[in-house]
């Protein structure tokens, strides 16, 4: 197998289910492994994610707030796999941002990503990346020069119990970053890091 970021042979394995990347120091997910789309869309399915639960919107206010305090209503942006229940793009909408969905099994509509945006959230979505590299050109081919890429996912560190972590149990998370992973992305893709830190990533394209 190759790593499905930076396409080099993966010969460590971590487990039974893991590899680690010794080029872009990513934890992926053996392909053989992966969910059907079928299973993967059931799984979703069970996540409890009420936009109106007051928990679910404070997990997901570090993207909120920095959209409110960094961005102005009249910037267009993309919620990025807005799952069941699109908890940033409903707070934003309610703030008055021009903000839209697109998931590929709860928002389907396609016409959406004709467009060009200001900025991009995507919670909880980067490690379901069956193909990290191909997802992360094409979302910053939907971002405008300057746009910004807002991301929410667990990087792993060595102080972490792999074993046991929760992140490393789902079944879903294919593909695991570390910060080292998101300075690999942030260098061949030509972005500026924003913000980087172990739950909110902000990449700017330059």
């Amino acid at each position: 197998m190759i790593c499905t970021l930076c396409s080099s042979p993966l010969i460590n394995k971590r487990d039974k289910y893991y590899y680690n990347c010794d080029v872009c120091k990513a934890i992926v997910m053996d392909e053989k492994f992966y969910l059907s789309a079928e299973d993967e869309k059931a799984r979703y399915e069970t996540h409890n994610n009420d936009v109106n639960d007051v928990g679910y919107q404070n997990f997901t206010l570090p993207i909120t707030n920095y959209v409110v305090e960094n961005l102005l209503p009249e910037h267009n942006g993309l919620d990025f796999g807005s799952g069941t229940g699109p908890v940033i793009s409903s707070m934003l909408l309610k703030r008055g941002f021009d903000i839209v969905q697109y998931d590929p099994f709860f928002a389907p509509n396609r016409n959406v990503l004709n467009n060009r945006f200001d900025y991009i959230v995507s919670c909880e979505v980067f490690e379901h990346f069956h193909k990290p590299d191909i997802e992360i050109y094409n979302l910053m081919a939907l971002l405008k020069n300057d746009g910004l890429l807002l991301i929410m996912t667990m990087l792993y560190n060595d102080q972490i119990d792999f074993k046991t972590w929760n992140y490393r149990n789902d079944a879903t998370h294919v593909f695991i970053y570390r910060k080292e992973t998101i300075e690999y992305i942030a260098d061949r893709k030509k972005l500026e890091i924003i913000v980087l830190t172990d739950r909110l990533i902000v990449l700017k394209k330059t």
